[in-house]
């Protein structure tokens, strides 16, 4: 055992000392230690019942012969965190999540580990974690919130935002905001919808580091605790047969994944936090796949904010593995992947139903042919941008006007909630990238602006930035090069007529070349927003979105 370390031997014996001082037994010590990451905390709505889980999961390491030992994780709210400097600090916290995880399992030479996370950044970070420290190590999540009602009709955070943007538009009172305020988030759990937590949980169970209804399973649901304690025995059988991450996280494996989240409908965020975790894994993901991987995806669920359904009906549907089952018939999986049940993917999905065809569409009669999610390049964007295709209207798949340009993100929305944005528009918001940001803020506000200004339908939005999973719209996401270094989306100026081309994945500024270099020539970096503290370091080491906005070491 890894732990015989810190635990065997006339060298430990001051270890020891301290074991007993934590009051553990003789028997206690002679077991496998296993580390239960709880990312508990009273902040996140996502987050509050996760001590319900960890004693859960206490409980299956204890049953099936391990000693379970907690330590935290932090997380952000990113909902709670929007629109204002917090956002600054959601990203930046999944690289702060993965290095205390690290340190915390190999100063203290855990055994195993059980990840408990739910909400945005919380997810990949310890997915990244779980990738470097590659010990035995299960994942199960708090599980999302249950959907909204409002007159009757299911709604979710979405919703809200958008109301908000109503009211600006004068189209909804401040008496309806409220009864929205009131009635969208009604239990804990990860937001409602297909947004970046539920995302990255779905994809948690693709990958196979988390067990069936790890992603769906409904928050307030008592089956949440049944699967926490089948989690606690699974890493046991992992450690027994010595089955590691890296072992699971294959480039394969990967590859199913981003499948999958063309299958889903995930948050483009997923476009950021893949190729981390696959850093980490020592698998290089390249984004050019995706759209080979979307060419021949069938799009089957449209989940808020892209459609009417949430998690709970897809959980009611037959859950991720019934999705799979679905793409599996068009042989786009490879089943043969291990996954921490100790069983192939093939075996996982076997006896997986689709319950229910209008929440989970059969591979013959798809939302669409292809995937959720595309990859758009062009001399806009040389090192690609992303946009949720899903989640766009049709006439919006290609739509060209000119710039509305701003240089963060409030100016936007003053713009946007003041009437200034016009249908046609296409509005640029930049420095707000990684390094700009600097953390890459995340843009639901604006995009719930427009959506809520009645202006989804007409009004584009370009940003180095990121979007939020809750975010609708032809709204186009991590253009590399940001500005901060002088990327392309630095030189647009005010009425520059800007060409998006979803289904040919084209984002292209109609300026010439020379132009452009005349531009180019002239340019000066703006300062820095943040010159101290941690956000300062981050802004130094991070590297481009499409490289996942992964730090240089």
């Amino acid at each position: 055992m890894r732990s015989d370390q810190v635990r065997c031997g006339m060298q430990q014996a001051p270890h020891r000392s301290l074991f007993n001082a934590l009051g553990m037994t003789e028997e206690e010590m002679k077991k496998p230690m296993v580390g239960i990451v709880s990312s508990f905390n009273e902040i996140v709505p996502g987050h509050m019942n996760l001590d319900k889980i960890v004693e859960a999961v206490k409980l299956g390491v204890a049953m099936a012969g391990g000693t379970p030992v907690v330590f935290p994780a932090i997380a952000v709210c990113d909902g709670i965190a929007m629109g204002h400097i917090g956002m600054k600090y959601s990203l930046v916290t999944r690289d702060l999540i993965a290095d205390s995880t690290e340190c915390m399992a190999l100063a203290h030479q855990f055994d195993a580990l059980v990840m408990v996370p739910n909400c945005d950044k919380n997810v990949p970070g310890l997915l990244m974690a779980a990738a470097r420290v590659n010990i035995p190590t299960v994942f199960v999540s708090g599980g999302p919130m249950l959907a909204g009602r409002v007159k009757g009709e299911k709604r979710s955070l979405s919703s809200m935002f958008e109301a908000v943007g109503s009211y600006a538009a004068g189209t909804m009172t401040e008496e309806e905001v409220k009864e929205f305020e009131d009635h969208v988030c009604p239990t804990c759990g990860s937001c409602s919808g297909m947004y970046t937590a539920n995302s990255m949980n779905c994809l948690t169970e693709v990958l196979g580091m988390g067990l069936r209804g790890n992603g769906t399973i409904p928050a307030v649901y008592s089956e949440r605790i049944k699967l926490a304690k089948h989690a606690g025995m699974a890493v046991m059988e992992m450690y027994r047969k010595n089955i590691r991450p890296r072992d699971i996280m294959t480039e394969n494996a990967f590859k199913n994944a981003l499948t999958m989240d063309m299958a889903l409908g995930c948050s483009t965020n997923s476009m950021l936090h893949l190729p981390a975790i696959a850093h980490e894994a020592g698998v290089d993901l390249n984004l050019d796949i995706a759209n080979e991987l979307s060419a021949k995806t069938p799009n089957l669920c449209h989940l808020a904010p892209a459609g009417p359904t949430y998690m709970e009906e897809l959980n009611e549907a037959g859950g991720i593995y019934a999705v799979m089952k679905e793409i599996s018939k068009k042989g786009l999986l490879d089943l043969s992947c291990m996954t921490v049940t100790g069983k192939t993917v093939g075996e996982n999905i076997a006896d997986a139903v689709n319950r229910n065809p209008e929440v989970i569409r059969p591979v013959e009669n798809p939302y669409s042919q292809t995937g959720g999610i595309a990859i758009l390049r062009g001399n806009l964007a040389p090192d690609s941008a992303v946009v949720k295709r899903s989640a766009v209207v049709p006439e919006m798949l290609k739509h060209e006007g000119p710039a509305r340009v701003f240089d963060c993100e409030e100016d936007a929305i003053e713009a946007i909630k003041g009437g200034k944005i016009v249908a046609g528009d296409v509005v640029v918001i930049r420095y707000e990238g990684p390094k700009g940001g600097p953390g890459m803020r995340e843009m639901l506000n604006p995009t719930s602006a427009i959506a809520g200004m009645g202006l989804g339908s007409s009004v584009a939005l370009i940003t180095d930035g990121r979007f939020s999973g809750a975010s609708r719209g032809a709204s186009i996401g991590h253009c590399s090069p940001e500005a901060s270094v002088g990327g392309p989306i630095a030189l647009v100026e005010e009425g520059d007529r800007i060409l998006i081309d979803i289904d040919s994945h084209k984002l292209e500024l109609k300026v010439s070349e020379e132009e452009l270099a005349a531009r180019r020539a002239k340019w000066q970096p703006h300062p820095p927003k943040v010159t101290e503290g941690y956000l300062a370091r981050y802004a130094a080491l991070v590297t481009s979105a499409d490289k996942g906005a992964v730090l240089k070491l």
